[in-house]
């Protein structure tokens, strides 16, 4: 019997779940949801569908399926949350991007995947191996962080036309320091972007979802997951 998967994509500002690309519930999340209150609407937003595992990706450092601190834009108590003692079923943990990352990895080489919303997503994939990265805490002009100019902060300081310049400037840099063979740049600012130069490609949304069915992935004929987690 094909194991049913749900996916669980949780942001700052809406919680989605996916049972299939075209399948899709969301509920608001916000800056004092806390782990009781999103299972409390999980449950709600879910009921009656039927799944036998989840893929959660999760706004925040996670390490071996362990959050490793509270994510800016949501509540507390995250931590030591334990997502399959909750529902009851076995469930995957990645960071959202990671997740989104995944999703999006064409195969071919290294890729750089960056998120651009409320703050800097990022993740490395080469292989069989996805590497989470928090790339958006990285020092950048006049004492600031790099997510605070490329995220929802930087474009309501620069406007659309100077942002839009950075965005190609860092993006650009970064693929460079990464040795990326080619960077996909996602999340909701992206529709803001007219024109990618070469090596850089537009990442779709709905790419978290089968970042989600690919964490369940497993080798052919063996029961050892097909991607490593770093």
């Amino acid at each position: 019997m094909k194991r049913r998967i749900l996916v669980v994509d949780i942001g700052g500002t809406f919680v989605k779940l996916l049972m299939s690309e075209r399948v899709e519930r969301e509920f608001p999340s916000g800056p004092r949801v806390t782990p009781k209150q999103f299972l409390a609407k999980l449950k709600e937003t879910a009921r009656g569908w039927k799944f036998d595992v989840a893929s959660i990706g999760f706004p925040a450092p996670v390490r071996n399926g362990r959050i490793l601190r509270n994510p800016k834009h949501l509540g507390k108590d995250w931590v030591h949350f334990n997502f399959a003692r909750a529902l009851g079923i076995p469930v995957r943990i990645v960071n959202d991007a990671a997740m989104q990352a995944l999703g999006s990895y064409l195969g071919g080489g290294r890729m750089l995947f960056l998120g651009l919303g409320t703050g800097l997503g990022s993740a490395l994939v080469w292989g069989r191996n996805l590497m989470s990265l928090e790339l958006g805490d990285l020092p950048y002009a006049n004492e600031n962080i790099i997510e605070n100019d490329l995220g929802v902060p930087g474009l309501a300081k620069l406007g659309k036309r100077k942002w839009k310049r950075e965005v190609i400037y860092a993006v650009g840099q970064l693929k460079r320091a990464f040795i990326a063979d080619y960077v996909v740049v996602g999340g909701g600012l992206v529709h803001r972007l007219d024109r990618l130069p070469k090596g850089i490609v537009r990442g779709q949304n709905e790419n978290a979802f089968l970042g989600g069915i690919r964490l369940w992935e497993r080798k052919r004929n063996s029961r050892e997951l097909k991607w490593h987690l770093l």
